[in-house]
Order: structure tokens, then sequence, then C-alpha cells
């Protein structure tokens, strides 16, 4: 696999952990870009950040709704079963046992 492939999968993972800790399962994308570039060092652009959410949103991993210039990401319950080890999303990074 590419180091893009890589990084994509990654950042995948990233951001299904980052709508599972909101209490509300939801986030939008600048807030999710931003915790890619500060926590993680992945410095992409917003609309990279999109391009991202859709591909979670064809897995059935997350919803989008587009507001202005962002889009807000509510996480599915498949989601959420891949984040907590119970599905595996290809395209997705496997979550670490006990992470």
């Amino acid at each position: 696999m590419s180091m893009d492939g890589v990084i994509r999968e990654h950042a995948r993972l990233i951001i299904l952990r980052d709508l599972a800790e909101q209490p509300d399962r939801r986030w939008n994308s600048e807030a999710l870009r931003e915790d890619l570039e500060m926590r993680w060092a992945i410095t992409r652009t917003r609309d990279w950040v999109h391009e991202e959410l859709r591909f979670l949103e064809d897995m059935g991993a997350v919803a989008r709704v587009k507001q202005a210039s962002v889009q807000i990401a509510s996480l599915t319950q498949k989601g959420l079963d891949h984040v907590e080890g119970r599905v595996v999303i290809t395209g997705v990074k496997r979550p670490s046992p006990g992470a």
C-alpha cells in the first residue's frame, strides 16, 4: 500500500474515534481537520477531509450534512462498531486491541 493509502486509513480511524468522543457523536469538518493536524501531524485541506467523510459515508460509518463551507459528520452505529472492534470497515485502519 502507498504512503497516501496508509495515511488515509489512519485518518479515517482518527475521524471515527473523534466522532465517538463527542457527547452527541457529531463534529464539523474544520474541527476534524484541525485535530488531524494538531494532534496527529496529518496536515491536509478541508476538501481532503470532505473526501474522507464522503468515503466513510459511502461505507455506512458516518452521515454528513453540508452547512455552508463545512460538513457536519455524525457517527453511525456501524462507525461506532468499527471503533469498538465489533466490525471491520474496509479502507479504515483497524483499532488496536484495548485502544
